[in-house]
């Protein structure tokens, strides 16, 4: 029987995915789903691509979610070891109004459905990234974007959960456990959900045991990775020591400037990371002016001609 870990992780942090053409990401994301871009940077591995946030209006952690734009990609493939769907929290009763709304703009989405009791209106993006929105009144941070084309009362609230599959739960069911402090919550359809800190919108896991089915890879339309948020870097530290003890191989801490990272694969393949709260988005630009400019890291300001040479120009969407 596994030991639950004294983990300080709070939910998830952020999801990093793989775009096709950043400009049609960039008119999906802030102008059919209302989100704001909080962040203009660069894949800080490879600066010769964006790296594209988008969140609430003042980029809370627990409601980014953000693209690496990598065009020259062939579509990525869903499969076990790989998060498959990414879901978005919104408020109680708008599911009518968001699905009138994305079939406007050009999205099909699914039947109506719910998890674990919950509304449920799935679809994909432009690129084929899993998405789906869950309504729910759970507190949370959130701050409105008055800009946004979707009203405030409608707006997404954040990331509310994730979804995987496995070809066996028992390895990554106990990993979450021990190092990371989650809890099983019960099993709803073939999925196995697990939760932190009590449950609630954006502590949510869901796995689904798949023995047959092919390994997913990487590509447009995919989830690079997930990122659990803790308070601090001693927090993080702390995470750190119990993912190693469970038997992962996490990185050292790496400094990604508005937050502090660790990464490290879950038994099963799928690449998660631990990330702190802080310092944050606003710690180089303006709450007001966020997403506005090109945003580099200290370390790549003096390639920044050279990095804003290879990147295409993005303007802003018409708002609808």
């Amino acid at each position: 029987m596994s030991t639950k870990a004294p983990s300080t992780v709070t939910g998830l942090h952020h999801v990093t995915a793989i775009a096709g053409d950043p400009q049609r990401n960039l008119d999906f994301y802030t102008g059919a789903l209302g989100m704001r871009l909080v962040k203009r940077s660069v894949n800080q591995d490879a600066p010769d691509t964006y790296h594209l946030f988008y969140a609430d209006a003042e980029g809370h952690a627990g409601s980014d979610l953000t693209f690496f734009p990598w065009p020259e990609l062939p579509p990525g493939k869903r499969g076990v070891g790989l998060t498959n769907q990414v879901a978005l929290a919104v408020p109680s009763g708008t599911l009518g109004w968001w699905s009138e709304r994305l079939r406007a703009v050009g999205i099909q989405t699914g039947e109506p459905t719910t998890w674990f009791g919950e509304p449920v209106l799935p679809f994909t993006d432009p690129d084929g990234l899993g998405l789906a929105l869950v309504e729910t009144e759970d507190s949370r941070e959130f701050a409105a974007w008055a800009e946004s084309p979707v009203d405030p009362s409608r707006q997404i609230r954040g990331l509310h959960g994730v979804r995987l599959a496995q070809r066996d739960l028992a390895p990554t069911a106990r990993f979450l456990v021990e190092g990371l402090g989650f809890t099983a919550a019960g099993e709803e359809r073939g999925w196995h959900r697990f939760t932190v800190e009590d449950g609630g919108s954006g502590r949510a896991l869901d796995i689904q045991v798949l023995p047959d089915a092919p390994r997913g890879e990487w590509g447009v339309g995919s989830v690079h990775h997930i990122a659990w948020r803790v308070p601090d870097g001693d927090a993080q530290r702390s995470v750190r020591a119990l993912v190693g003890a469970a038997g992962g191989r996490p990185t050292e801490v790496i400094d990604r400037f508005w937050f502090q990272s660790v990464y490290f694969r879950e038994p099963g393949g799928a690449l998660f990371e631990v990330a702190t709260d802080g310092p944050g988005f606003a710690v180089d630009e303006s709450l007001d002016a966020l997403g506005e400019r090109l945003i580099l890291p200290p370390w790549l300001e003096p390639r920044r001609a050279e990095i804003e040479r290879g990147l295409p120009r993005l303007t802003s969407p018409v708002r609808t």
